[in-house]
C-alpha cells in the first residue's frame, strides 16, 4: 500500500483501523515517513503502541486511541484504509473535508463509494490476490471559486 501511495521520506501517514501497527511502523522504518496510526480497540492499541516504543520509533510513529471518523486529517500527505466499502463510504466527507490536493487515499481491497480510483494495483500475498485502489484528491476536490 506505502508503494503504491508512492511515499515519500518525511510524509505524514495517516492510517485508520490501524490495529497493529504494522502499516505506520512500515512507513517510519522503511520509507522514513512520519505516521499517526488510529485504532478505536483498546486493546490493539494499547499492542501497537507498546511495538512501537519497543522499536524505537515513539519519535516517528504515535498510535492513537481514537474513531477514524472524529479524527482530523489536516496533517496527512497519506491516508491508508483496510475498511470495508460502507465505512470508507462514511469516511469519505472527512477525507474530502480534511485532505489537501496532494493528498493520497489508499484504500486495501475496498473501493470508495463516489470516487474513481486513479490507479488500481494487484499484488499477491499470503497466497491471495489483494487489490489496492490509489486516490489523488487533487481529482476528488472542488475548485475554488466554481
Amino acid at each position: 500500500m506505502l508503494d503504491a501511495a508512492r511515499l515519500k521520506p518525511g510524509e505524514m501517514v495517516y492510517d485508520l483501523g490501524a490495529g497493529d501497527g504494522r502499516v505506520v511502523i512500515t512507513a517510519a522504518q522503511k520509507y522514513k515517513a512520519n505516521a499517526v496510526g488510529v485504532e478505536i480497540s483498546d486493546i490493539l492499541c494499547n499492542s501497537a503502541t507498546k511495538k512501537v516504543n519497543a522499536l524505537g520509533l515513539s519519535a516517528f510513529v504515535k498510535i492513537v486511541h481514537d474513531n477514524a471518523l472524529k479524527v482530523d486529517l489536516s496533517p496527512a500527505d497519506v491516508v491508508t484504509l483496510y475498511l470495508l466499502t460502507s465505512s470508507n463510504a462514511r469516511l469519505r466527507p472527512n477525507l474530502e473535508k480534511y485532505l489537501r490536493p496532494t493528498s493520497r487515499v489508499v484504500s486495501l481491497d475496498f473501493g470508495i463509494p463516489g470516487w474513481k480510483a486513479d490507479r488500481v494495483e494487484s499484488v499477491h500475498a499470503d497466497r491471495q490476490t489483494h487489490t489496492i485502489y490509489v486516490y489523488e484528491m487533487t481529482n476528488r476536490l472542488p475548485v475554488k471559486g466554481k
